[in-house]
């Protein structure tokens, strides 16, 4: 049962160099100190691995499995993870023109849906070119028109807000 961790910088076993260690007993009692030969005897009896949990002034080892710690270990990392990817979710901006073909907008869209299915957010956006500008309501009809064919997926926000020269939408996976 003596491993050697080389990847991390958790001493096991014999890479303890201390003369004498706190030592912790498999079920989170208290040994006392013990000279680390004494320590290494008691969980190689045990069946399980002499891990240095603190290695200060008054080193503190723990007897307990250390494949079954590092895997715990890991877990928990892979979950931290997950946790700050859930709140990192980006913010894709589609852009739309009042005078989109079909065939563009139905591109965009499988695009989006795409996106959204994978739990990000969207910002749908027209961008109002020359004259286009004194009529707000055809780049609202548009953005009203995306919003719609993805409303099994996603629900929008509030309503279309003008924006200087565009009109945007922000679009969030349902969950």
């Amino acid at each position: 049962m003596f491993r050697i961790a080389k990847q991390e910088n958790t001493l096991i076993n014999e890479e303890i160099t201390f003369a004498e260690v706190m030592v912790i007993g498999p079920n989170g009692e208290k040994m006392g100190v013990k000279p680390i030969s004494d320590a290494l005897t008691l969980a190689s009896y045990a069946g399980l691995d002499l891990v240095l949990m603190n290695g200060g002034n008054n080193p503190v080892c723990k007897i307990m499995d250390y494949n079954k710690f590092k895997y715990e270990k890991t877990k928990k990392e892979k979950e931290a993870k997950k946790k700050q990817r859930e709140l990192n979710l980006e913010l894709k901006e589609y852009r739309l023109s009042v005078t989109i073909d079909t065939h563009d907008f139905e591109t965009k869209l499988r695009n989006a849906t795409e996106y959204i299915k994978k739990g990000h957010k969207i910002k749908v956006s027209v961008r109002f070119k020359g004259r286009q500008l004194a009529h707000p309501e055809l780049g609202k009809e548009v953005i009203l028109k995306f919003a719609d064919r993805v409303k099994d997926i996603a629900v929008s926000e509030g309503m279309p807000k003008m924006e200087g020269r565009s009109m945007s939408l922000i679009l969030t996976p349902i969950k």
